[in-house]
């Protein structure tokens, strides 16, 4: 487990608001005046953007987060002029950008505020150039410095083996065994899920018709998040402990019918009695699930996939994999 300090929300990090002020009008005015042509090397910073909202308003992103990149990119149109084509902007241009955020604007750009815009730089300009609209991307060779902040808490390959055996303990007591914890550990261990994706599990979910190669479905009832929905395997101990689990606390529909509460407390005391130095969570879990598997060689895009994320967040994510991945010198 590293010695961070504050644990890390997990992964799905919002870039964090601009104070409360009134974004440039040009953005503003390019909905108004929006353009219904394709997209081109010649379409207007300004159009480019407005139709960069439209496709990342249909995506997993919250609208705080939506609305916090639009505002970037309003910033970016101040600087560069709304009726400059995106095809003319180069790196020296983006550059010029972020040495003007921070001396040349008049307003102060704290260090996360910059990795925010420049990470909205490198997800506006990698959109184009995947979509075909620009040939080169101008803003990948700028380096992405994430703001230094602790890395979040992970287990051991030891602690894994603790915690597993700690939760085993609880599920083979002679008195009131409970299984719960054990079948709660081996799957965030296993799928590296989200606490709320966790509470959404119902039976249905769950393919059990090969024994020794279980699987779970992630579903959204929420249309804008149907293409998050994805196939993880399950560890084939843990379709054994399930029914055990269904039995002692008679699960019929939810797969955890309980509060989320309920769930952390229930990790705090595995973690208590594994002798953890710290608290044991729906977040740790998570994170030592992503690590293990970059060790165990998941290729990037893979491991994106898995974890339920989106280009933007896996920016400020996957450094933080590959540092907590690198072995101990």
């Amino acid at each position: 487990m590293t010695n961070s300090g504050q644990q890390l929300s997990l992964f799905d990090q919002a870039p964090e608001p601009e104070p409360a002020k009134p974004a440039p009008a040009p953005l503003d005015q390019a909905r108004a005046a929006k353009s219904k042509t394709r997209l081109n090397a010649h379409t207007s910073l300004a159009n480019a953007a407005e139709a960069y909202h439209d496709h990342i308003a249909g995506s997993d992103l919250s609208p705080h987060t939506v609305k916090s990149f639009m505002y970037d990119l309003n910033i970016l149109i101040e600087f560069a002029g709304a009726t400059r084509p995106i095809g003319q902007i180069a790196q020296r241009d983006l550059q010029n950008f972020m040495d003007w955020l921070i001396d040349g604007r008049g307003v102060p750009c704290n260090p996360k505020s910059l990795s925010r815009r420049l990470v909205t730089l490198k997800a506006f300009f990698r959109w184009l150039t995947d979509s075909g609209v620009i040939d080169t991307d101008p803003a990948a060779p700028i380096a992405h410095k994430p703001v230094s902040t602790p890395l979040p808490d992970i287990l051991t390959d030891e602690q894994v083996d603790e915690v597993l055996a700690a939760a085993n303990q609880l599920r083979h007591q002679a008195e009131k065994p409970d299984a719960r914890p054990y079948v709660l550990i081996l799957l965030l261990l296993k799928t590296g899920i989200k606490k709320s994706e966790c509470m959404a599990i119902t039976l249905e979910h769950i393919d059990l018709s090969d024994p020794d190669e279980p699987a779970l479905w992630i579903r959204y009832t929420d249309p804008r998040y149907h293409h998050k929905e994805r196939k993880l395997r399950l560890d084939p101990k843990w379709s054994r402990a399930l029914q055990e689990y269904r039995n002692q606390h008679r699960v019929e529909q939810a797969l955890f019918p309980c509060t989320s509460r309920t769930l952390e407390y229930a990790l705090a005391d595995v973690g208590q009695l594994a002798n953890l130095p710290k608290p044991l969570s729906f977040e740790m879990l998570r994170w030592t699930c992503a690590v293990r598997d970059r060790r165990g060689g998941m290729k990037e895009e893979t491991l994106r996939h898995k974890l339920g994320l989106s280009e933007i967040t896996w920016y400020e994510t996957w450094p933080k994999i590959e540092k907590l991945s690198a072995p101990a010198l």
